[in-house]
C-alpha cells in the first residue's frame, strides 16, 4: 500500500505542533516553528523594562535565552530575566564613555566596549576584571565573539583598528603586544573606521567588518597574522590620542601592510553593484556599514548599510556586478569585425517572442493588480505587488521585466540598477522579450552609462529590426549620441586625494572585483545613527528585521522583499533589533532609556496599537528623508520626537 497521505491541517503549524507533543519531530521542523508569518502578523509589544537612565545602545541574549543584557550610555550593563521581566544584575563597567556593545563570552563572563576607546571583560559573578584593553584610541563600536571560542573576542574601532583579544593570555597596552588582526588604514587611509564586525558561526576563521564606506570586507583569519602595533614610547595623555593616531598609526596610511600580513587570497570585498560601480566613490550622501550578520548556516551575510538599504549576500555563490553581458559584447564584436550578422539566438517568429506558460490565477490577478498601478502611478505598491507574484512564480519573464519597469519609474537609491538586475533575469528566462531588452539600455542610460546604453541598443536594434525604427528607440539613441559626442569632447578629470586616501594597491584590486548582493530590503531609514542594527529572523532566515530613524521596527520577508510588519519601537529611533536564541520573543531598544519586549500576542480580535498601519507610505517617507540634506534630515526626525521634548544633544547619536 501507498503512503497515507496527511490532512492539511497537518502539514501546518498545528500539525507540526501535534507532532512536536508526540516527540517525532526533528530540528529542521523546531526551525519552522520558532518564526512563522502567522506569528509575525501577530506580534506586538509584550512589556517594557525600566533601568537604564541614557540610550541604550546594544543587546544580547545568552546560548539559552535565560537572560538578555542591554548596555547603555549610562555606563551600565543590566541583566535581565526575561520570563519575569525583573533586573538579574546592574553592573558598572568601569567605562567612561558610552557603551556600544555588550557579548557574553561564557555563561559568567561577559565583554564590553565603549566610546572612551576601551575593551573591558569580566566575571559576572564576582566581577573580577578578565581584560582591560586601552590599544584603540578611538571610539570602539563593536565586538564579535565565535560560539566555540570563550576565551577569543575581536573588537572594531573608530581608529580603523581590528583587534583580536586572547583572554588566555595577560594583556598589556605596548608596543610589544601582538594584536592587531586588521589596520583598515593602511590600506583605506588615514580618515579608515571600522564600525562593526560578525564571526561566521558556522566557519568561526571568517570574520566580516564593515567600514566607513559600503565595502564588505570578509576575512580568513586563518590567513593573517597579527601585527604589532605602532606605539609612541611611554603612556600618551588623552589630549594626545588623535595626535598620535594622525602622524604615527597613520605613517603607513593607504600604501599596504609593510609585512603583507593581509594576503590577497586571504579577503573578499562585497558591495552593492550599483555603488561598487560608481565612477566618484564619495558621492553625497556619504556610506558606512553600521551592521553586519551572518545567517544561521553560516552562507548569507545580511549588511545594513547607513544612508541607504539593507542587502543580502551570498558568501558562496555571489557574482561581480555586471552591465552589459557576455553574450551582447559578442554579439556586437562579431558585427562589429565584419563577420556577417550573427545568428539570432532562441525563439521562432518575426519578434522571436517565446509563448509564456500560462500564470496561476492567483498570480495572474497580482499581475494585474500590479500593472493598474502602474497605470495610475502607484509604483511602490506595484512594485509590492509585483514581488509577491514572483514569490510565488518565479519563472515568468513578464513578472521580471514589469517590475523593472515599475522600478526604474519609482527611482529609489538602487532601483534603476535592480531593474537592470531584473532585465537580465528575463532576458535569462526569454531571451528573446523584447520590452526586456529595450529596458535595459533604457535603464543603462538612467544610470548615466551611455557606452553601454549603446551596446544593448546596438543588440536590441539587430536582434529585434521591427522595433528598430520605433519613435522610442530613435529617442533613446539620440540620447546616448549626446551623451557619447559630450563624453569625447570633454576629457576626464582625474580626482586628486590626499594621504593615500586612494587606497593601497590591494585595496584597489580588491574594490574592483567587490561581490553583488543577493536580495536587498527597503523601507527604513538609517542616517542618524552609525549603530543601527539588522538581523535574520529564525533559523531559517525566512525573515528580516531593523530598526529606523523614525522610531519604527521593520520586518521583511525573505522570499519577497517586501514589507509585512511595521510597529512603533521607540519614541525617536530604534537601533537595536535581536531575537531570542530559541523562541520568537524579539527585544528592541534605540534612543529611549527602555528596553522593549515583543513576542506574538493572543488572537483575541484586540489590535496592536503600536502597529505603523500604512507600512508602505511610511517606506517611502523613509526613502525621501534618506536623500533630504542632513539638517533637513535631524529635524524631520525632531519633529517625530515631539518637538522640544526631544534631547537635541543626546552623546550616542552620531551622525555617520
Amino acid at each position: 500500500m501507498g503512503r497515507r497521505e496527511e490532512p492539511t491541517w497537518a502539514q501546518g503549524t498545528v500539525g507540526l505542533t501535534a507532532a512536536r507533543e508526540r516527540g517525532d519531530i526533528d530540528r529542521k521542523f523546531q526551525n519552522r516553528l520558532t518564526v512563522t508569518r502567522n506569528m509575525i502578523d501577530r506580534l506586538g509589544l509584550e512589556k517594557e523594562l525600566h533601568g537604564h537612565m541614557g540610550c541604550v545602545n546594544c543587546l544580547e541574549w545568552n546560548s539559552d535565552g535565560s537572560v538578555l543584557a542591554s548596555a547603555s550610555d549610562d555606563l551600565h550593563v543590566i541583566l535581565w530575566d526575561p520570563y519575569r521581566y525583573k533586573q538579574i544584575h546592574n553592573i558598572s563597567t568601569g567605562h567612561t564613555g558610552n557603551i556600544f556593545s555588550v557579548k557574553f563570552l561564557s555563561p559568567d563572563s561577559l565583554a564590553t566596549c565603549a566610546a572612551d576607546g576601551s575593551v573591558r571583560a569580566r566575571s559576572i559573578a564576582t566581577g573580577a576584571s578578565l581584560l582591560e584593553c586601552a590599544c584603540h584610541c578611538g571610539r570602539v563600536k563593536r565586538l564579535a565573539v565565535a560560539p566555540d571560542k570563550p576565551h577569543m573576542l575581536w573588537s572594531a574601532g573608530e581608529d580603523g583598528l581590528v583587534l583580536q583579544h586572547d583572554l588566555r593570555t595577560p594583556h598589556r597596552c605596548n608596543s610589544d603586544t601582538a594584536n592587531v588582526l586588521v589596520n583598515l588604514l593602511n590600506h583605506m587611509g588615514r580618515y579608515a573606521e571600522a564600525k562593526c564586525l560578525a564571526v561566521n558561526p558556522r566557519r568561526p576563521y571568517q570574520l566580516a567588518v564593515g567600514a566607513n564606506d559600503f565595502y564588505v570586507r570578509l576575512y580568513d583569519t586563518r590567513m593573517i597574522k597579527l601585527a604589532r602595533l605602532q606605539e609612541l614610547q611611554g603612556g600618551a595623555a588623552t589630549s594626545r590620542l588623535m595626535w598620535e593616531r594622525q602622524n604615527v598609526r597613520c605613517s603607513r596610511a593607504g600604501h599596504g601592510d609593510p609585512d603583507n600580513n593581509i594576503p590577497r587570497a586571504a579577503v573578499q570585498y562585497f558591495a552593492p553593484g550599483h555603488l561598487s560601480m560608481e565612477p566618484n566613490e564619495h558621492s553625497f550622501p556619504k556610506k558606512a556599514t553600521t551592521y553586519v550578520a551572518f545567517s544561521h548556516d553560516g552562507n548569507e551575510l545580511l549588511v545594513n548599510l547607513g544612508s541607504e538599504q539593507v542587502y543580502l549576500f551570498d558568501v558562496n555563490a555571489a557574482r561581480r556586478p555586471v552591465l552589459v553581458e557576455s553574450f551582447i559584447i559578442q554579439h556586437n564584436h562579431g558585427y562589429r569585425e565584419g563577420e556577417g550578422k550573427p545568428a539570432r539566438a532562441g525563439g521562432d517568429g518575426a519578434n522571436g517572442t517565446v509563448e509564456p506558460p500560462a500564470l496561476p490565477e492567483r498570480v495572474r490577478q497580482l499581475k494585474e493588480m500590479a500593472n493598474e498601478l502602474v497605470n495610475k502611478g502607484s509604483y511602490t505598491n506595484a512594485v509590492e505587488l509585483y514581488s509577491r507574484a514572483l514569490a510565488e512564480w518565479p519563472r515568468c519573464a513578464v513578472l521580471y521585466s514589469n517590475r523593472a519597469a515599475a522600478l526604474m519609474r519609482r527611482a529609489w537609491s538602487g532601483d534603476t540598477y535592480a531593474a537592470i538586475r531584473d532585465c537580465y533575469k528575463a532576458i535569462k528566462l526569454d531571451a528573446n522579450h523584447v520590452k526586456s531588452h529595450f529596458r535595459l539600455a533604457k535603464g543603462l542610460m538612467d544610470l548615466k552609462r551611455a557606452r553601454e546604453a549603446h551596446e544593448c541598443l546596438l543588440y536590441f536594434k539587430d536582434k529585434f529590426p521591427k522595433h528598430a525604427e520605433s519613435h522610442a528607440v530613435f529617442l533613446l539613441q539620440k540620447d546616448i549620441n549626446v551623451a557619447l559626442e559630450t563624453m569625447e569632447t570633454q576629457p576626464d578629470e582625474g580626482t586628486t586625494e590626499e594621504d593615500g586616501q586612494s587606497g593601497s594597491v590591494l585595496e584597489r584590486q580588491l574594490r574592483s572585483s567587490a561581490l553583488d548582493y543577493k536580495c536587498r530590503f527597503l523601507g527604513h531609514c538609517n542616517t542618524t545613527t552609525d549603530i543601527k542594527e539588522a538581523n535574520f529572523l529564525g533559523p531559517e532566515a525566512n525573515f528580516v528585521a531593523a530598526g529606523s530613524d523614525d522610531g519604527s521596527m521593520f520586518i521583511w520577508c525573505r522570499k519577497s522583499g517586501n514589507i509585512i510588519r511595521c510597529l512603533r519601537g521607540d519614541e525617536s529611533i530604534v537601533n537595536c533589533v535581536q531575537l531570542h536564541p530559541s523562541m520568537f520573543l524579539l527585544a528592541t531598544s534605540g534612543i529611549e532609556a527602555v528596553v522593549r519586549l515583543w513576542s506574538p500576542r493572543p488572537e483575541d480580535g484586540l489590535g496592536e496599537a503600536r502597529v505603523v498601519p500604512e507600512a508602505s507610505a511610511a517606506a517611502a517617507a523613509n526613502q525621501q528623508r534618506m536623500r533630504s540634506d542632513p539638517f533637513e534630515a535631524m529635524l524631520l526626525n525632531i519633529s517625530f520626537a515631539g518637538g522640544a521634548e526631544r534631547d537635541l544633544h543626546s552623546p550616542a547619536c552620531r551622525a555617520t
